[in-house]
Order: structure tokens, then sequence, then C-alpha cells
């Protein structure tokens, strides 16, 4: 079973044209090696997507069980999908075992891997999609509540009242607590709003693009191209994460981060991007 079956359709407009293809635009994010955005590349996908409230659809949902690298996001997608086939009828619920079968083998996620196989394994069953659903919940709610109290330290450092350099620490401290339990659009949207608020220094932001150059390669890359391709952004501030990747990054990396960068830029498409990261450049 693949993503373009019956189950997972392109949605239409009234007068039934094509709308652009959700599972397709996540596909090319996860063939880039980036976490899922929008359609207009305006912010990364968070967990909160997937929430009964904002109805998701099939569609979306499983295309991002499938091909989100975050975790949380995945996960997110998954319980959903999990709501819909128990509302069906047995006898109706092949396709949605087809499709946890293929999240199960082919999901970038390894923690919707396993969630996939547990609810595939319970036959569905309610109990066993609201753990999962609840376990997501005691990750993200305290990493919320720790976000939050980071913000005052943010208005600490615009009104003066907190310096670079405890700045640093309390960044370190706050990266630190919510490590792989705060959605990374919520955290890469943090660090967008600090890099581009005029009132905080720049010897503060300095000491940040000093920690994430050293972040893996996924992370890195997406938070240091957002921050080169800001509308507005200081050019003081551009120029010394320009020289620092130049000095701590190899050449292919640093080639990788500028490739991203012409893409958020509008300068290359992602089909040429990924031909050109296909033959090496």
């Amino acid at each position: 079973m693949s993503l373009d079956s019956r189950l997972i359709q392109t949605p239409t407009t009234r007068d039934g044209q094509g709308l652009p293809d959700i599972a397709d635009h996540f596909m090319a994010c996860a063939r880039l090696g980036r976490y899922l955005t929008t359609f207009d590349e305006s912010r990364f996908i968070i967990t909160d997507d997937f929430a009964p409230t904002r109805h998701p659809g099939r569609v979306a949902a499983a295309a991002g069980a499938v091909f989100s690298r975050d975790p949380l996001v995945a996960q997110a997608a998954i319980v959903p999908l999990g709501r819909a086939a128990l509302a069906l009828p047995n006898r109706d619920k092949a396709r949605f075992e087809e499709l946890f079968s293929l999240i199960e083998e082919q999901a970038l996620a390894g923690e919707v891997r396993l969630a996939a196989r547990s609810i595939l394994e319970s036959g569905f069953r309610e109990a066993r999609i609201r753990v999962i659903a609840a376990e997501l919940g005691g990750k993200i709610s305290p990493a919320r509540i720790r976000y939050r109290s980071f913000l005052d330290v943010v208005m600490g450092v615009i009104g003066g009242h907190v310096s670079a350099d405890a700045f640093r620490d309390e960044f370190l401290a706050f990266t630190h607590d919510v490590a792989g339990k705060l959605d990374f659009g919520i955290y890469s949207f943090c660090l967008d709003r600090i890099f581009i608020n005029p009132k905080i220094d720049l010897k503060a932001k300095g000491y940040l693009v000093a920690e994430i150059i050293h972040y893996p390669p996924l992370i890195r890359r997406e938070m240091i191209t957002n921050l080169l391709t800001a509308p507005g952004q200081a050019p003081a501030l551009v120029e010394f994460t320009r020289q620092i990747i130049k000095r701590e990054l190899d050449d292919m990396v640093a080639t990788e981060i500028y490739l991203l960068e012409a893409l958020k830029s509008s300068k290359l498409s992602a089909g040429e991007i990924e031909g050109m990261l296909v033959n090496k450049i």
C-alpha cells in the first residue's frame, strides 16, 4: 500500500480542482532531510496541527506519521488515524490495517513505528490509542510550561535585566529540559524570534549561534538557514553566522546549509536541490 491509495487522496476544491498534494509536499521535505513544513514554508508542522479541533484529515495525518522527523509530530499524527479506524466496524478496517502496517515499516520516526505496531496488535482498541495520546501529552505539557518560563528570561534580556552570559546559561538549561519533549517547530520559532529581535544584544545572539552550530545536522541546518533568510535580519549577525559556518563546519556540510538557504530564499527549487545532492553537487 502507498500514500496515493484510496485512503490517501488529494483534497479538491469545490470546483473539483486539486489542491497541492500534502503527501507529496511532506515527502519532498523528507527527501531533503527536513522537518515538515506548511505548503507556504511559513512555519514547521507541530503537534497541534493534528489535534481533533484542527480536523487534519487522513491525508495529512498519514503523511505526517510516515514522513515527520519530529517524533512528537509523528505520534500526534497517528492518533487521529487510530480514532478514525476505531469508529469503523471491524469488516471495514482492512485499509487502516494496511496503512498502519505501512507506517510501522516506513515511518522515519522510530517512536511512531512502535506506536503503529501497538495499535495494530491491539486491534485498534480505544484504550491503546488513549495511552499513546496520554504519553504524548505527558511529554508536551511540561515542556510547554518550561518554554513559557524561558520566555520570561527572554523578556529579561530585552529589558536589560539579564546579561548575555546569564542568558546563554538559561538557554542551555532550557534546551536540556525540553529536548525530545517540545515540538521542534515551537523551539525553532522561539529562536527565530530571538534572532530577529533588535532589542536583544548581538553578543547574546552570538552565544546562541555558537551553540547551535554544534547541534545535530538536521536541527542545525534548519535553524541556521532560518536565521540567514529571515527578512530584516541584522547584517552583522548574518556575517557572524557565515564566519562561524566557515570556521566550524566542513565544506560539504556548509554546502548543504547554503543549498537549504537557497530553497528558503526561493533561489532554487526542491527538485533542483535534491538533484544536486544526489549528484554530490
